[in-house]
């Protein structure tokens, strides 16, 4: 009946939005402004509880520093030509996993991210998602590690 959970990586400019912006008010963000239409193809599989890495891109910082989960499908956002998912934050990762590690690691070959580096939104096989978070610790919220008391 249901299908299994799928793994995502999305990519934003810290300058446009953070970890901290996505972090705040609740973790509630709606993800939108994706324009490339295989990026757009990836957002409308998503699923209801889908997670997704958090990946930091730009010139200066290139890292999967976060976890997020998708808590609404797809729709047409009116002030978007576009549309967009709604995206709640699960938690931070314990150390957060450089572009350059992923790279250099044997685990990650074939990553999707590699290969079509320009792309905002890729698919991560459930392998490689058990191995980003192996690298950086796991993230907050993953029931691995002590929690902070809030």
């Amino acid at each position: 009946m249901g299908r299994e959970k799928q793994y995502w990586l999305l990519k934003t400019e810290p300058g446009e939005w953070s970890w901290e912006d996505q972090s705040a008010n609740g973790g509630l963000s709606k993800w939108d402004g994706v324009r490339n239409k295989q990026a757009q193809k990836n957002l409308k599989t998503m699923r209801v509880g889908d997670l997704c890495f958090f990946y930091h891109s730009g010139p200066k910082l290139r890292c999967v520093v976060g976890v997020v989960s998708v808590i609404r499908e797809w729709y047409l956002d009116d002030g978007d030509d576009g549309g967009a998912v709604d995206v709640r934050a699960v938690g931070e990762m314990r150390r957060a996993v450089d572009l350059k590690e992923m790279k250099g690691d044997e685990g990650l070959k074939g990553f999707v991210l590699f290969r079509q580096p320009r792309l905002s939104v890729v698919p991560v096989g459930e392998g490689l998602w058990g191995r980003i978070c192996e690298l950086g610790g796991g993230f907050g919220g993953d029931g691995g590690g002590e929690e902070e008391e809030g």
